[in-house]
């Protein structure tokens, strides 16, 4: 990994020297890969360094990010964080789910009650964000994060590697590049891929937290209506995770920009729900959500386009955005980063002595062995995801008929079943 333009991870200036960092587990000297930020790049900075390679993270803000709040992870994402290593911190701090309550935001009556223990072991948590990339980011050796360092552009150097040219000015190189660079993905971008479609639907997010415990039961509580999806969703004994998707309109952006009208018209949509969940989005501080256009990825890229080429790929949101009705946007994003630090690590140590193209090759063919195990469980995500949020929220009253009527447990049991997707270990 060479520094360019003679300025250091910590900003201060070497004297007009490039320098090369020595891997601890490869006698010879490596450069660095160099990863884009989020939970899939951080995911697969530290599958890879278990595995005994290093790595760079490059964050385009200041600190770790923790937008959305909290994310929905099940069986999937707890077998990728065991394999990572991190998942009984996590545990210690989310409580386990004990089922999933669907209701009918219509009438008020329940539509579907699953409890997780008659679908055999699965493990059901709603997950803080910032618990989840700390976790990720506390095993990772010192220096791997470099923040306030934004990707602008990418250019062939010589030796198959890629320089990487941010905003500060600084010029990286770097052996291989991984985009986990989200929805607008320069990486993406440089391999050819159109940035992801607006759904039409907004999703709206907040957390609440009451000092002297929030009441709820340990379920996953889901509200539908005419145009609208709710859910309510504990995280520990004190907090709430809440979320809202709704279909945007011409007033949509003006909405999202005045947080008194965004809670005004999510409590506008709620419907017959009870009260005490009404008050988890009334209690909610103006300032405690985040409302964003919900994108999505054409699955149909991912069969004509290759979303790795040579030294260069992409992981998380950038390869799979997808809405997020079947709960495994950040699941999949885990999964990504187990799959491609096992390929990309048993490429590169196979013959730690050997560089230049044969190390290339080597390297190709294991971000080619990651495209072809991820490419259709990605491919179906996206397009369960889609047609399951049409569903739910389909303002056509007989959709909505059989929404909550026939097809109730149907979708409920899809999200099991996706859920059952097991990315190996790390070994």
């Amino acid at each position: 990994f060479v520094l360019s333009n003679n300025i250091s991870s910590t900003g201060k200036p070497y004297s007009g020297r490039q320098f090369i960092i020595h891997s601890p587990l490869i006698s010879r000297p490596k450069r660095f890969l160099c990863i884009n930020h989020g939970s899939s790049g951080l995911a697969t900075a530290l599958g890879l360094h278990r595995l005994g390679i290093r790595s760079l993270v490059l964050e385009t803000s200041d600190s770790l990010r923790a937008a959305g709040y909290a994310l929905t992870t099940w069986n999937n994402a707890w077998k990728a964080l065991d394999a990572l290593g991190v998942a009984d911190s996590l545990r210690r701090h989310h409580d386990r789910l004990a089922g999933n309550v669907t209701f009918s935001a219509v009438s008020g009556l329940p539509t579907s009650n699953l409890r997780f223990t008659t679908r055999g072991e699965q493990e059901a948590r709603t997950v803080m964000r910032k618990s989840l990339l700390e976790a990720l980011a506390m095993d990772l050796p010192k220096g791997t994060i470099r923040y306030s360092s934004k990707l602008v552009s990418i250019e062939e150097s010589a030796g198959f590697l890629k320089l990487l040219h941010l905003a500060d000015g600084t010029l990286l190189k770097t052996k291989v590049l991984i985009g986990c660079d989200g929805v607008k993905s320069v990486v993406a971008k440089w391999l050819g891929f159109k940035k992801p479609s607006l759904s039409g639907r907004n999703a709206t997010r907040g957390i609440t937290t009451y000092e002297n415990g929030h009441g709820f039961e340990n379920n996953f509580m889901w509200f539908f209506s005419k145009g609208l999806r709710f859910g309510v969703m504990p995280c520990n004994a004190n907090t709430v995770y809440w979320f809202s998707t709704w279909h945007s309109s011409k007033q949509g952006k003006e909405i999202e920009e005045n947080p008194v009208r965004l809670k005004q018209h999510i409590l506008s949509k709620l419907g017959k729900v009870p009260d005490r969940v009404r008050a988890v989005v009334e209690d909610s501080k103006v300032d405690s959500f985040v409302s964003l256009p919900l994108r999505c990825r054409h699955p149909w890229e991912l069969v004509w386009n290759d979303f790795s080429r040579g030294n260069v790929c992409i992981a998380g949101d950038a390869l799979h955005s997808m809405t997020p009705d079947l709960g495994q946007g950040g699941c999949s994003a885990l999964e990504d980063g187990v799959v491609l630090a096992r390929c990309l690590a048993k490429a590169m140590l196979r013959n730690p002595m050997g560089g230049g193209e044969e190390e290339y090759k080597r390297i190709e063919k294991g971000l080619e062995k990651y495209a072809k195990e991820r490419r259709w469980r990605c491919i179906k995500l996206i397009t369960t995801s889609y047609v399951v949020g049409s569903i739910q929220e389909s303002e056509g009253k007989l959709m909505n008929y059989l929404r909550d009527n026939i097809l109730a447990d149907f979708l409920v049991g899809l999200l099991m079943k996706f859920s059952a997707f097991d990315c190996g270990t790390l070994t």
